[in-house]
């Protein structure tokens, strides 16, 4: 009997003439044809690619693994879309739901933008959390729970040895498993880690502000001893590295088994869009990380209760433990709906079915194993998985890339507001505001610009690489831009005398005659800008005596500052608190060439993800993506910001005095720290090109011949059951 037409079905694939599923005699000296071959204009079987062939079914799922039944005739006035009961090849049944509880308003979310949503909700979540509210709230975690740099360092890299640790494990067995299933209980253990890291606000007393009236002017400073014993609340580092451990191991399935998910359940052309939108959310994360966690910051960590010092005081706590608690409760419930996803969406296996593999060819044909289908099902064959990777010299080589761009991206959004910080004069809010201005539109958009042309330009796997080497290549160019630098401003006693003379040999010289008498410590650090557009390590070395109780600006104002030059004002020396703002007229032109760096670099990341899964066999893109993770963070993302510190910190000209042993860096030299940040950003930006070109020159594509079906029909909507077409001109190498 012959199935009704559907016209107009999910994902705009059409049928235009019945499909016929009736099994008749074969004639004298015919073979039987296969139930799931499909019929062509002259009635012959037409099997599609790679050895499959297709079903007539109206499952979406094309199974042609059962048998076919005859459906009564009270089934046959029953609609197409009711009471369908969505079944894989393997028999597992493909419906949205938790064990036998599939309610049907669930199902119309049952597609792959309904799974795309989820994702991006989730890596909105982890972007937000771990590169958000984590580098936002260290400063007042350290003040809050008396720990050092190194430790709360230790708790920043928690998080990457938590996913290096898991990644081998997660992508193997998770490729090979039921991904939703990996991904949802990866979602709500990242969310047990942000409800635990915010634990400590809980069990520890209050917090009790050690606060001195007029402390910095002249004559009032006071000090905490240095033989202070260390806190005991520096213990609870542990808990939040645990927390930060749990959000690494939550994170490792999401960018690994949540990407190949989204690329076998669409179209092979529409997958770089899927993708470049699930990594554009997760990098609007940290955007929105950084404001809402700023904004926090601004609320004194013990809610309802009235203290007497400002947001700007060095004693001050936030609410830093909020957006913990707010990112842990959301990733729980977005937990749930992804846990109900079945192993492949509906209507996926058409798209593996059509999907033409560009797989890098080995030659000793060895890649062919990999398409076994009980390779990769059993931990015997991970040696030989990994032997497979790294007998790919495409693959390898574009994993080097990705690390070099990782350490680049790693080490510009560590240490990039500090560079804008330093160069021109701003305040620490300031500078994190204007590299979210820079990071948003220019990391955000070119995530998604470069899916967007992979898709237009319907680029294989060799003219993806190219898209990758051309992006690198302007980016190079463009990072010349650090040859310019606006000057430091003129600082008492650190860039020049008090009098206005240059420092001898370099050293520093704090103490002036003005302020001799004032008794000034230098762990008080806290800048004021003269009215004689000089800045000064502190109100006190300024020889500041008062504080006036009306700000200036939002600013307080120091009044009777003995070194503060009067020849230009009358009456004695202001202050006020702050740099002094900078008037570098290369401002928008270093800015405009840093947009078009960020631009660039992250242009090619996702064209290298996609040419990633495309080089590699089908069964093991997922544990491509698990070694390709490990490489980077490896070598990029954990060395990166390491790398960048060092050379920066070779430009600094004040370091800060922790009685008597050395802290961080107060004050850099604008000119050296240019001169440093070009010459790493070149060393990886050539680093990248080379491993681009020899990814691109050692791809050896399958050869025309041997290449399964064609898909150009199908992705042109229409029809997904087509003969084979030996070549597709629009999809022809760059």
């Amino acid at each position: 009997m012959a199935m009704p037409q559907n016209s107009t079905r999910e994902n705009g694939f059409c049928f235009t003439q019945p499909l016929d599923f009736s099994c008749p005699s074969p004639r004298p000296g015919e073979a039987a044809r296969p139930l799931g071959a499909v019929g062509g204009r002259d009635g012959c079987s037409t099997p599609l690619s790679n050895g499959l062939t297709s079903s007539g079914a109206p499952s979406p799922s094309d199974s042609c693994a059962q048998p076919l039944c005859t459906p009564t005739p009270a089934e046959e006035e029953t609609p197409l879309q009711e009471g369908i009961k969505y079944v894989s090849d393997e028999g597992e049944e493909l419906a949205c739901g938790w064990g036998g509880f599939t309610p049907g308003c669930l199902q119309p979310c049952n597609t792959s933008k309904g799974v795309l949503f989820f994702l991006c909700v989730a890596s909105f979540l982890q972007g937000m959390t771990v590169n958000g509210f984590i580098n936002t709230v260290i400063t007042s975690i350290e003040r809050r729970f008396d720990l050092r740099s190194y430790q709360s360092g230790l708790i920043a890299s928690s998080y990457d040895i938590a996913a290096c640790v898991c990644l081998t494990f997660v992508s193997y067995f998770g490729g090979n498993g039921h991904k939703p299933r990996w991904l949802g209980w990866g979602v709500l253990v990242m969310g047990l880690g942000s409800l635990l890291f915010a634990l400590p606000h809980f069990t520890t007393g209050r917090y009790e502000v050690r606060s001195a009236a007029q402390v910095g002017v002249c004559g009032g400073n006071q000090s905490l001893p240095c033989s202070q014993a260390a806190s005991s609340l520096s213990g609870y580092r542990f808990v939040f590295m645990l927390g930060q451990f749990l959000h690494g191991m939550g994170a490792t399935p999401l960018y690994t088994l949540g990407v190949t998910y989204l690329d076998e359940n669409v179209k092979t052309n529409y997958s770089p869009v899927y993708i470049a939108v699930f990594y554009t959310a997760a990098i609007l994360g940290p955007a929105a990380g950084y404001l809402v966690g700023g904004m926090f910051l601004n609320i004194y960590t013990e809610i309802g209760r009235e203290i007497d010092i400002a947001p700007e005081n060095t004693l001050w706590v936030g609410a830093w433990w909020i957006g913990f608690l707010g990112a842990g409760a959301a990733s729980l419930l977005i937990s749930i709906p992804i846990l109900g996803y079945p192993q492949r969406l509906p209507g996926s296996q058409r798209y593996i079915v059509m999907r033409v593999s560009e797989a890098h060819q080995l030659k000793d044909g060895s890649h062919k194993k990999a398409s076994d289908p009980d390779f990769g099902k059993t931990v015997k064959d991970l040696p030989r998985s990994v032997l497979l990777l790294l007998k790919n010299p495409t693959f390898i080589f574009l994993c080097l890339a990705g690390a070099t761009e990782a350490t680049l991206i790693a080490g510009m959004s560590t240490f990039g507001p500090k560079f804008l910080e330093s160069q021109f004069s701003l305040s620490a809010s300031e500078a994190a505001t204007f590299f979210g201005y820079l990071v948003v539109p220019a990391g955000g958009g070119g995530t998604f610009l470069g899916g967007f042309l992979v898709n237009k330009f319907k680029l294989r796997c060799s003219g993806i690489i190219k898209l990758c080497l051309l992006c690198t290549v302007s980016s190079l160019l463009a990072i010349f831009i650090f040859f310019i630098h606006c000057p430091n401003m003129p600082m008492a006693g650190v860039t020049q005398m008090y009098n206005g003379s240059a420092l001898p040999g370099g050293h520093l010289n704090l103490t002036a005659a003005c302020n001799s008498q004032c008794g000034c410590l230098q762990e008080n650090y806290s800048p004021v800008c003269g009215t004689d557009d000089i800045m000064y390590y502190s109100p006190c070395h300024a020889g500041c005596r008062k504080v006036s109780e009306n700000l200036r600006n939002g600013k307080k104002v120091y009044h009777e500052c003995s070194c503060v030059d009067k020849s230009l004002l009358p009456g004695p020396g202001t202050a006020e608190a702050g740099k002094c703002t900078s008037s570098c007229d290369k401002k928008p032109l270093l800015l405009c060439f840093m947009f078009v760096v960020i631009l660039f670099t992250f242009l090619s990341s996702i064209p290298a993800l996609t040419a990633t899964l495309r080089c590699v066999s089908d069964r093991q893109r997922s544990f491509a993506l698990g070694i390709q993770w490990i490489v980077v963070r490896t070598l990029g993302g954990i060395p990166g910001p390491i790398a960048f510190g060092s050379m920066i910190d070779k430009s600094c000209l004040l370091w800060q005095d922790q009685c008597g042993e050395q802290g961080s860096c107060y004050v850099y030299q604008n000119s050296a720290m240019s001169r440093y940040t070009l010459v790493a950003g070149l060393v990886y930006k050539v680093l990248g090109t080379t491993f681009f070109v020899v990814a691109c020159l050692l791809y050896k594509p399958p050869a025309p011949e041997s290449a399964p079906g064609s898909s150009d029909a199908s992705e042109n909507g229409t029809s997904d059951l087509q003969e084979h077409k030996p070549s597709l001109p629009a999809e022809e190498d760059l």
